[in-house]
């Protein structure tokens, strides 16, 4: 008898299987673990790498480069995940793409928003930041004249409470 003996069959006769399709599901969680294992070492020897040569900070190239890699590899990561873990691999074809494509749809929505704003931007970028700063210069002159205004008003008031 075994310290974790209990009055339960074991776990391979109430899953139904034997114990060598327990070793192969068992083997498959495995496999899945080490390659999330590896994707993950990937990225942070990439961030890493990124980071000691400054890659992040200026250059607008290599940092969409940079995000579109780490976007890639997290999706891989969430497959693994959604996949194995969740067993929608182990589901028919219809419910996988029920519960898949409105991500998939939202994905492609916000990846067209961000294109086509960089694109608007791109374009209108000096219309926009003359307005930006007008808009701002405004914005500024009447903070300025409102607290100037108001001011001798207020002194004004509390002048005549205290007498």
């Amino acid at each position: 008898m075994s310290e974790f003996h209990d009055d339960y069959p074991q776990y391979e006769l109430m899953a139904h299987h034997s114990e060598e399709a327990g070793v192969g599901k068992r083997r498959k969680l495995w496999n899945v673990f080490w390659i999330m294992l590896a994707v993950t070492i990937v990225e942070l020897i990439i961030g890493s790498y990124a980071m000691k040569m400054g890659l992040l900070d200026g250059e607008r190239h290599s940092s969409v480069t940079l995000k579109v890699i780490f976007i890639g590899l997290t999706i891989a990561k969430a497959y693994f995940i959604v996949f194995s873990f969740m067993h929608l691999g182990d589901e028919k074809k219809v419910l996988k793409w029920s519960i898949l494509a409105p991500y998939i749809i939202f994905i492609l929505y916000l990846v067209f928003i961000a294109i086509t704003e960089a694109k608007y931007c791109g374009v209108h970028k000096q219309k926009m930041d003359e307005l930006i700063v007008k808009q701002k210069i405004d914005l500024n002159e009447k903070a300025l004249s409102g607290k100037h205004e108001e001011e001798p008003q207020g002194a004004e008031a509390a002048g005549e409470k205290h007498e």
